[in-house]
């Protein structure tokens, strides 16, 4: 630009450096581009030429850009990297030991655990990534960290080793699950009871953000799989959800699209189809079912509003031979009054986990596959 402008003028180097006040040799260095435009020299130009400081910053800065393009060779990796370790949650899943690795700064190890993790032979493979050629088949548009969770259940589940499945061993296991709810101690049988209706039956912690509750699930047509996150610690939370996937599995509903719920008492209908929307609504109202008839339920509503006495909700479960912590939290779903019988909702997370495959809380679920 600036031998552009001197030849148009026909101005020598050494004019220039006359009217700018330059070095020529500083002139000669600009013009043969071993010298860089500086922000003080643009201005001087500036003055010189009328021509504004920011072009000759653009231009400087627009060469040096061309220069570089040519010394460095495009790296497709680092592209793949963002996504990667822009996406997941790579830090939470060395801190769970799902990636080993000193920590997200030790690539090589985070690259290497992340292929054996996913089952992937090439980075560019991982299904995360937007146009990877393996995809697994979620009932809702799932995030990476999602399908994280989802592919440490799967992994855990397929090494498991349950009885023979049929579709009476899951009816029988949800009569037998139904004698229990009245306790929660009772509830340290659920895991043997599903592993000898034969389904897989695993408990991994959530990861931050991820709001999962559970998935259901098929390694084959004859092998379901139940996950659940536990993350509300209440007797309430689990029974329901954990009737929800029953009812998908009783339905056989997640033998070609994962059906994985989030958030699964928000209302929200978030399915990618109406018919997984369907699939849902048949769970929810199912669950709601099982922790207490949805008719008693609303009769009870309406013969005690707007005043729930504690004695009258304690009798009402009594009734029912159900947990108080089961109707309580179907009356704060009713009412959406989260206040009230907030004290039966009993965690049970401490009696359960200790009887089923479980990742999480402390703890890493050993497996063979990394």
């Amino acid at each position: 630009m600036l031998t552009a402008l001197l030849t148009e003028r026909d101005w020598s180097k050494r004019t220039l450096a006359v009217i700018s006040g330059l070095d020529e040799t500083a002139i000669s260095k600009i013009a043969s581009n071993v010298r860089k435009i500086d922000a003080e020299t643009a201005l001087i130009f500036e003055d010189v030429f009328g021509i504004p400081a920011e072009r000759f910053l653009l231009v400087q800065k627009t060469y040096e850009l061309a220069v570089a393009r040519i010394d460095n060779t495009p790296n497709p990796e680092r592209k793949i990297r963002a996504n990667l370790i822009g996406d997941l949650p790579v830090s939470a899943m060395i801190k769970r030991g799902w990636i080993d690795a000193k920590s997200v700064k030790d690539i090589e190890n985070v690259e290497r655990s992340l292929l054996r993790f996913f089952d992937a032979n090439r980075l560019e493979d991982i299904e995360t990534l937007p146009h990877a050629s393996k995809k697994t088949d979620v009932s809702i548009s799932a995030t990476p960290a999602q399908l994280a969770w989802l592919y440490r259940v799967k992994t855990l589940a397929s090494e498991m080793l349950v009885a023979r499945y049929s579709p009476a061993s899951v009816k029988s296991a949800i009569s037998k699950i139904k004698t229990l709810i009245h306790s929660a101690e009772e509830l340290r049988k659920v895991p043997r009871i599903l592993a000898e209706a034969g389904i897989r039956f695993v408990i991994v912690e959530a990861l931050p953000s991820t709001k999962i509750d559970g998935v259901c699930f098929w390694l084959d047509e004859k092998s379901p799989v139940i996950g659940m996150s536990m993350r509300f610690d209440r007797i309430d939370n689990f029974v329901f959800v954990l009737r929800h996937e029953l009812e998908h599995v009783l339905n056989r509903d997640g033998l070609e699209t994962m059906m994985l719920d989030v958030d699964v008492n928000s209302g929200e209908a978030t399915q990618v189809t109406q018919e997984l929307v369907d699939q849902e609504t048949r769970a929810n109202e199912a669950a709601a079912e099982f922790c207490v008839p949805k008719k008693m339920m609303d009769a009870f509503i309406a013969r005690k509003a707007p005043v729930f006495a504690k004695r009258d909700i304690v009798g009402f479960a009594r009734m029912l031979k159900v947990h108080t912590g089961l109707v309580a939290g179907q009356l704060q779903f009713k009412t959406q009054k989260y206040h009230l019988g907030r004290e039966y909702l009993t965690p049970v997370r401490s009696i359960i986990t200790p009887n089923a495959v479980t990742d999480g809380w402390g703890d890493v679920a050993p497996t063979d596959a990394y």
